[in-house]
């Protein structure tokens, strides 16, 4: 039976344009896959705790020889490593804050990759991880803060350990509606928007198309 994994990290709630595009990618994943299980978690409203010191130390022990509280430590990355491996599939909803991801999200890759003992590759082996990012500017080629945005190319490289390859699906200049610097991309807003809700409706065959 398919998996999904589907994450969220924004903090700003029904407001936020990748929950809402996060959203709309695990309702055509179960579309296509009628009878799938899901798992959700939120990172944005109950983030997980950073690896601190206690956590590295169990990463370091061997099981047999953890404390009690290495053990309750090592527990949450445990927990995190087999929702990965139990998905097919994983959804990341990604916004971009102070030019690169979310803290929560990099905590979620620092216990996945503490948590996965000497061959964090398993993590990888045959899921796929799909990205639903958004940008509230824009970050692309002649953009005059081009190369600013830290988390589409941190997190390639931050997962690489794991066999994760993220495909990135983006909606940019999501806050021209209510910044008035960036009133004049409010047309491109909205194409960016479309172009990222027909990527997502695109990515499954529909069941009753089989």
């Amino acid at each position: 039976m398919a998996h999904l994994l589907h994450l969220d990290s924004s903090i700003n709630g029904d407001r936020s344009v990748s929950r809402k595009l996060s959203a709309r990618a695990a309702k055509a994943w179960q579309t296509a896959h009628p009878g799938g299980t899901v798992t959700y978690r939120d990172l944005g409203a109950n983030p997980i705790p950073h690896l601190d010191p206690l956590a590295w130390a169990a990463r370091i022990t061997p099981a047999a020889e953890r404390t009690p509280d290495q053990l309750a430590a090592a527990r949450i990355g445990e927990e995190l490593a087999a929702e990965v491996l139990a998905a097919d599939t994983v959804l990341l909803g990604l916004p971009l804050y102070n030019y690169g991801a979310p803290s929560s999200v990099k905590a979620w890759v620092d216990r996945l990759i503490a948590s996965a003992g000497d061959d964090p590759s398993v993590l990888g082996a045959g899921r796929e991880l799909l990205v639903l990012a958004s940008r509230g500017g824009g970050y692309g080629e002649g953009a005059p803060r081009q190369g600013w945005d830290h988390a589409e190319g941190w997190l390639p490289h931050g997962l690489s350990l794991t066999g994760l390859e993220p495909r990135f699906i983006t909606a940019e200049f999501t806050m021209a509606d209510v910044n008035p610097a960036l009133a004049e991309f409010r047309s491109h807003a909205e194409e960016s928007l479309a172009a990222a809700e027909r990527e997502i409706d695109s990515l499954w065959t529909p069941a009753a198309a089989h």
